[in-house]
């Protein structure tokens, strides 16, 4: 019998351009989080286990917010991500505040998780479809050299309020990702969408798919993720500010030729929050989307 798949809900970030814990602000009619659409969403694609990675600053409050409302829904548990997780004493650095990235956050859950399994970044709302997509690679697809990531057009996942971060893809004509380059200020510029990051400039085709950290995996990655984690260490101690991302596991693999990970074509909505002018854009967002009949009054009557 096939294990249900497991969602990893990335909620430890600190959201320094919102200001403030959007992990757990409310957007639905009734104070819903983001998060909480997502895991309607994988439950009725057929997701068995939730996982969520946490601070410890927010470790309390995320229990109280999400277990009454998940209880008798689905299996729950909480995992932590510090500077300590995974990070032997010679690693560890006194004046390091920033977190260590996604595929830190990744390899946190390696003990919660031992079946195929979808990330998600927790401010981002991803649409039913993409969740029914990635649910089925999962149980059908996923292979331990194979995994998948759900491609959403750069021009339906760009704020009308500031730059955004995205992982920028190229694929090959069978829909498998040949490498993804993370751009860290992508916006809308007279018409034309300009990447500005990185000391340079350049317009990005509309259309180009990008990856908006939404993941599936083969539980077998764990392994490769530590192996990445204990050379990307020692190489990045004294800079404080590196960050061990999901897209740097995805291209190493596919460039020593581990694995491949096949781009599926499930994003048609997403809405996410990355500056406090994007609230009420969500808020609206949801509220038409509980209008249309496609989510229920009470997510969780």
């Amino acid at each position: 019998m096939k294990k249900k798949p497991t969602l990893l809900i990335l909620a430890a970030g600190i959201g320094s351009r919102y200001g403030g814990n959007k992990q757990i602000d409310g957007f639905g009619p009734h104070g819903e989080t983001i998060i909480e659409y997502s895991i309607f969403d994988a439950i009725r694609a057929g997701f068995g286990k939730v996982v969520f990675i946490v601070r410890e600053e927010i470790l309390q409050t995320a229990k109280d917010k999400f277990l009454p409302k998940l209880e008798g829904k689905i299996e729950t548990e909480f995992v932590l991500q510090s500077l300590s997780s995974f990070v032997p004493d010679q690693y560890q650095h006194p004046d390091r505040v920033k977190p260590f990235g996604t595929a830190h956050a990744v390899l946190c859950a390696a003990n919660a998780i031992q079946e195929p399994f979808a990330v998600i970044n927790a401010d981002d709302f991803y649409g039913k479809e993409a969740f029914e997509i990635l649910g089925k690679f999962l149980s059908e697809g996923v292979k331990p050299d194979l995994h998948a990531m759900v491609g959403y057009a750069i021009d339906n996942v760009l704020s009308e309020h500031g730059t955004v971060s995205r992982g920028v893809c190229e694929m090959d004509e069978q829909h498998q990702l040949i490498g993804m380059v993370e751009r860290t200020a992508i916006s809308m510029q007279n018409g034309k969408i300009i990447s500005s990051g990185e000391e340079e400039s350049f317009e990005i085709p509309s259309g180009t798919p990008v990856s908006m950290n939404f993941w599936g995996f083969h539980q077998d990655v764990f392994k490769d993720i530590m192996e990445m984690w204990q050379e990307f260490l020692p190489s990045n101690q004294h800079n404080l500010k590196s960050e061990f991302f999901i897209p740097l596991v995805a291209n190493n693999l596919i460039k020593d030729g581990k694995a491949a990970f096949e781009v599926l074509e499930g994003g048609k909505t997403w809405f996410g929050v990355t500056y406090p002018e994007d609230k009420p854009i969500v808020i609206k967002a949801l509220q038409d989307l509980h209008t249309s009949g496609q989510y229920p009054e009470d997510l969780w009557a």
